[in-house]
């Protein structure tokens, strides 16, 4: 009788012990997630510096898949919209949700002058050098719920565009072709 309360006694702390240490693992993920820098991620992702299977960005998530196909989704801040910006001459794609590792814009690592303003004539960015990167996109943070003006100059062209920070509004621009 003893052995058997002495096994029993045994399976139970051996339980505990792993649903203590499992929890703690959870729990230290769960921080890590929490604390993630996304902009940082996003540039990484955007630059080629971090690897992701696939990785898209919407209003307010951001969507990451890594070599174990499991997908991590990270909240993006209250008070900051993404929208990735592709200007182009002559070829273009539709696109809504931006794609980090899978869109693909015509005019890669050039230098562009940017301005935009928000609807009640604010500077937010004045003929602001800028650079897009390897996969021909300039990605801007703006704060949320507001609608701006965007013009974007490269070597003597320009393009013009509103587009708004609200929720569900897409990420992907690739209408503003240069002329």
């Amino acid at each position: 009788m003893k052995k058997g309360i002495l096994v029993a006694s045994g399976l139970v702390v051996a339980a505990l012990g792993t649903y203590l240490i499992a929890g703690n693992i959870q729990k230290e993920g769960a921080e890590k997630h929490e604390t993630t820098d996304i902009k940082q991620l996003v540039h990484d992702i955007s630059a080629g510096k971090a690897t992701a299977q696939s990785a898209s960005i919407n209003s307010n998530q951001l969507i990451v898949t890594g070599d174990d196909t499991q997908p991590i989704t990270y909240d993006l801040h209250d008070n900051e919209f993404f929208v990735s910006i592709a200007p182009y001459v002559e070829q273009t794609h539709p696109c809504a949700t931006h794609s980090l590792t899978g869109c693909q814009g015509e005019i890669k690592n050039e230098a562009f002058n940017v301005t935009v303003h928000d609807s009640e004539g604010n500077v937010i960015m004045e003929n602001a050098a800028m650079k897009s990167q390897s996969n021909g996109f300039i990605d801007l943070w703006l704060p949320r719920d507001k609608t701006y003006r965007i013009s974007v100059n490269h070597e003597g062209k320009t393009a013009e565009t509103e587009f708004s920070t609200y929720e569900k509004n897409d990420t992907c621009i690739t209408t503003m072709q240069l002329g």
